[in-house]
């Protein structure tokens, strides 16, 4: 215990905040982004032009098929190699487009499990099709769709740890860094697992509150 105390140094806590802040920086930018995307890619799921079905099809099972690390290598070494782009704008880049297509399954899943009885009575009561939309069914498909995008933002947070390949210093990165130069491996392990843990409980918990705050569907 008193080894990892002393492991403890204001040195090794800023050399962490440093990985740290890119590991948030990159999942909540890739949040943001794959979360934008994956309207569009629900839109054109629900579409009534078959192109854009098929095209949201192809996509989804090409960015979902791939693995997010190999996602990530072709886009920094292939398809920006050239263009001078920082690597942790690949990286957001890489994150978001592997968050949409599982957001968008999200998305999807919440908007097919409301009423469509409840939709109907609405417009038969005089609402737009927006407003019936805004009304009745997003918020039914966003409480049922909260609980899986929670999920979907911690295993976000989760599948940074491998942006290091990319020469981004992330959190994982500094750890393994701070393993190797101070010859304790198992100190710096498992700081970065406690410090995973805190940030994915901490996520769950703010998930938490504005589900409590918002009430809930039953």
């Amino acid at each position: 215990m008193d080894g990892f105390i002393a492991f403890i140094t204001a040195d090794t806590l800023t050399v962490i905040w440093s990985g740290l802040k890119v590991t948030l920086l990159i999942t909540a930018a890739g949040l943001l982004l794959g979360t934008v995307l994956a309207v569009l890619l629900c839109a054109a799921a629900r579409s009534r032009i078959c192109i854009f079905r098929i095209a949201e099809r192809i996509f989804s099972v090409v960015v979902r098929g791939t693995p997010v690390l190999m996602l990530l290598l072709l886009l920094f070494y292939v398809v920006f190699a050239r263009t001078g782009m920082p690597a942790i704008i690949v990286a957001i880049i890489g994150f978001g487009l592997n968050t949409a297509v599982h957001v968008s399954e999200i998305m999807k899943s919440a908007l097919s499990a409301v009423d469509e009885g409840q939709v109907k009575a609405a417009r038969t009561l005089g609402f737009s099709a927006w407003q019936a939309f805004w009304y009745i069914t997003f918020p039914q498909a966003a409480a049922y769709a909260r609980p899986m995008y929670r999920n979907a933002t911690i295993n976000l947070l989760q599948w940074t740890s491998v942006v290091g390949y990319v020469t981004i210093s992330d959190l994982t990165r500094v750890i393994n860094q701070l393993g190797a130069r101070s010859a304790k491996p198992f100190y710096s392990l498992f700081l970065g697992i406690v410090i995973y843990l805190f940030a994915g409980y901490l996520i769950h918990l703010i998930f938490n509150l504005t589900e409590r705050k918002g009430g809930r569907i039953r």
